[in-house]
């Protein structure tokens, strides 16, 4: 099934998991144990992503194809173009549609290890805006979603040029927008507000990643640049004794986040699981809404 299919055949919001390929083969069995754990809850899709450059490419493809073979959920593959060509990309896409795989997420990427610069690892495809009329040029039946950024895209500065950018990818082809992650959802509403104003309809659905460590907090903030940390939630991670408090914060903090969303009717919610499950699962217990769609 299209996540834009998904997506408009309901009006409760739905919930969707991230996870990313393992680096060590002991690694997997963790990985679909913690998968295993959130099936439970309905998931409506789960996403899977690439490493910067398309360094976990075959991992992503093997993951993909798994998860969508053994648990019959609907996938999305994170896709990214830098450095890859028209024909890796059709060798892909054509992969994953002979594994009913057809769903994917557009992206550029990030430059991989040893590259200097963006000139010099795009090829055929410059652009996200490249790799979405791709798809859509030739393989019509993918659904493809794309990235949003609702602190800004850390590339570019300029605002207004940032949602120009997105409402073209939109027009490309894109069905629906899924945000970097952020700890403000006064961010979030803003930048749907100003989505609206471009004239960008399609649903945008909101990435959440609960702080679970001090560490963690700051890896997050290397990966997400831009994301900005509000001084209530910095001053309870700072204060915290140990890990296990900082995670009882993030929970609670990304639990009102997730509230707040749900009241304003939001279409969909995205975790962002770094392939554990407890946060997440204790952010549902906390929900009412995801409890009964567990249920159900």
């Amino acid at each position: 099934m299209l996540v834009k299919e998904i997506l408009s055949s309901t009006d409760n919001p739905i919930f969707s998991f991230e996870f990313f390929p393992p680096k060590k083969n002991d690694d997997w069995d963790r990985l679909f144990r913690t998968i295993s754990e959130l099936i439970p809850f309905n998931p409506s899709y789960v996403s899977v992503t690439y490493g910067a450059g398309g360094s976990t490419r075959t991992r992503t493809h093997d993951l993909v194809t798994k998860i969508r073979k053994e648990t019959g959920l609907t996938v999305v593959s994170h896709l990214t173009c830098i450095c890859s060509t028209k024909d890796e990309i059709s060798d892909i896409l054509s992969t994953y549609e002979n594994n009913g795989i057809t769903n994917v997420l557009a992206l550029r990427g990030d430059l991989p290890p040893g590259t200097t610069s963006y000139s010099e690892a795009t090829k055929d495809f410059p652009h996200a805006i490249d790799l979405v009329r791709f798809i859509k040029t030739n393989f019509p039946s993918f659904g493809i979603g794309v990235a949003g950024f609702p602190e800004g895209h850390p590339q570019t500065p300029n605002r207004l040029d940032e949602i120009t950018y997105l409402k073209e990818k939109v027009d490309a082809g894109a069905d629906y927008i899924v945000t970097q992650l952020f700890f403000d959802n006064r961010d979030y509403f803003d930048f749907v507000a100003r989505c609206a104003l471009e004239g960008i309809t399609v649903p945008i659905i909101p990435g959440i990643m609960p702080v679970t460590t001090k560490k963690g907090l700051i890896r997050m903030s290397e990966l997400a640049l831009g994301a900005r940390i509000p001084a209530e939630l910095l001053k309870e991670v700072i204060e915290a004794p140990d890990d296990q408090s900082v995670a009882e914060a993030g929970i609670r903090w990304a639990t009102k986040q997730v509230r707040e969303l749900i009241d304003h009717h939001i279409k969909g919610i995205h975790f962002y699981t770094l392939n554990h499950a407890e946060a997440t699962r204790m952010i549902f217990n906390n929900i009412p809404e995801a409890k009964s769609k567990e249920q159900a």
